[in-house]
């Protein structure tokens, strides 16, 4: 008999369930015998199948009040995602709804007496090195590049341990993620991050494919799937420290370059590195001890894997691309009651 789940029956709420995270999580929840609502800003048209959907502005606390309304469970993944470049020329658009939703999520699961509640930070809130250990947060500050977003997370985070000392409430879990990818993500190629933003050019027929610096740097990904067994793990073992959620090994900005063109259907394009632009810090890792150590918890997504089905969908889906919700190109007229 097999054994059953700790997800069994119980009521999960998962904020951003239609996107590239939460899709996944919101299946792996469904599996596990789940009772899963979906909250999202996404049309219900793009809700996921198995599940409740509530189109919410989450920025609202009577909203997110009446969406934690009896669940037992929260995953928050409701985010704002976009490129550097987009983050130095809107700000406010990462800043604002982020500590918004982000503090009006928590407040609410906890006057609901939700039991367990999972905060997705981001790596955005660590300061440059080479090696991003869970501890080094608080001694330095977020990345000029990553200052907004980065600040923004770094609140939910204290917020949570401000509910653990006043309230006692211990069972609040955050995870810091790498550069996550996968089905989903958003791919347009003027606020995308690098992998989303390669694969959309590239299928829009950029020949040869240009890509900033000589693709020395290193960089962790992590496929969403993985991202999604990380944070079950933790939700269900009650984990309330910061745990990094990445590879730990990272690739070559060449090999996921590469990688890339090797799955595209028309076959691989040239390749022209423009060693005159800008490319980062040489070397940015997730130290993954945490996590193997507290979750036992590994990547089992390879990079080849994921990129491959990441482009299959891309590929089958494109006309996704301008139905989904996107807050930079939405005024201000759309945050009305849903």
């Amino acid at each position: 008999m097999n054994k059953k789940s700790f997800y069994s029956n119980k009521k999960v709420l998962v904020t951003g369930g239609s996107g590239m995270i939460g899709r996944q999580l919101v299946a792996l929840l469904v599996d596990e015998g789940a009772n899963v609502t979906v909250a999202s800003l996404d049309d219900p048209k793009l809700a996921p199948t198995g599940v409740s959907f509530v189109q919410a502005d989450l920025r609202e606390l009577a909203k997110c009040l009446r969406v934690c309304r009896g669940k037992d469970i929260v995953f928050h993944l409701a985010g704002v995602k976009g490129s550097p470049a987009l983050t130095a020329k809107q700000p406010a658009s990462f800043f604002v709804p982020t500590i918004m939703f982000n503090t009006n999520m928590m407040e609410a699961a906890r006057r609901r007496g939700v039991s367990r509640y999972l905060y997705t930070s981001t790596v955005g809130v660590y300061a440059p090195a080479e090696i991003f250990r869970e501890d080094d947060v608080w001694k330095t500050f977020p990345s000029e590049n990553d200052r907004f977003a980065g600040w923004a997370k770094r609140m939910g985070e204290l917020q949570a341990e401000s509910y653990k000392i006043e309230y006692g409430w211990d069972k609040i879990s955050i995870v810091r993620p790498a550069n996550v990818y996968g089905p989903y993500d958003n791919f347009d190629p003027r606020t995308a991050m690098v992998i989303p933003s390669l694969i959309s050019r590239a299928l829009a027929g950029e020949n040869p494919l240009t890509v900033w610096g000589d693709g020395s740097t290193i960089r962790d990904f992590i496929y969403s799937k993985d991202v999604a067994r990380g944070m079950m793990i933790a939700v269900e073992k009650g984990i309330n420290v910061p745990i990094n959620l990445g590879s730990g090994s990272g690739v070559t900005i060449k090999q996921l370059v590469e990688t890339i063109v090797k799955f595209l259907p028309e076959g691989p394009v040239p390749i022209v590195w423009d060693k005159s632009k800008p490319q980062g810090d040489k070397r940015r890792l997730m130290d993954m001890t945490r996590a193997k150590k507290l979750l036992g918890f590994k990547p089992i997504v390879s990079l080849e894997q994921g990129i491959g089905e990441t482009v299959a969908w891309y590929v089958k889906n494109k006309d996704l691309l301008n139905k989904r919700y996107n807050v930079f190109y939405e005024s201000i007229s759309h945050y009305r009651d849903l």
